[in-house]
């Protein structure tokens, strides 16, 4: 996990396995806000939703934890966190842990 505190990561929502449950959006609301579709999305550093299926975003360094906490406790399992630099998943359903 050493490599994961400097390198950038990235963060999206798959909607087609999001419950709506919320937990992301109470971890890291600069992050993640509901859509009126009930589902959660990420959001731009302009504040603007990315609808765009798998469209990434970065994650704020002070917020790593809470979205890695996100995508651990989502009981969707849509949240995916990658690395910027190579796309590897650092969590969510395609970590390996």
């Amino acid at each position: 996990m050493a490599e994961v505190a400097t390198d950038q990561l990235q963060v999206w929502v798959d909607q087609d396995l999001c419950t709506g449950d919320g937990l992301c959006v109470q971890y890291a609301p600069e992050v993640f806000e509901f859509d009126i579709d009930g589902l959660a999305y990420v959001k731009g550093p302009d504040g603007e939703l990315v609808q765009t299926p798998g469209g990434r975003v970065d994650v704020p360094e002070h917020l790593r934890l809470e979205v890695i906490d996100s995508a651990k406790e989502c009981p969707g399992e849509c949240i995916h966190v990658v690395r910027g630099s190579d796309g590897v998943a650092v969590a969510g359903p395609d970590a390996e842990d």
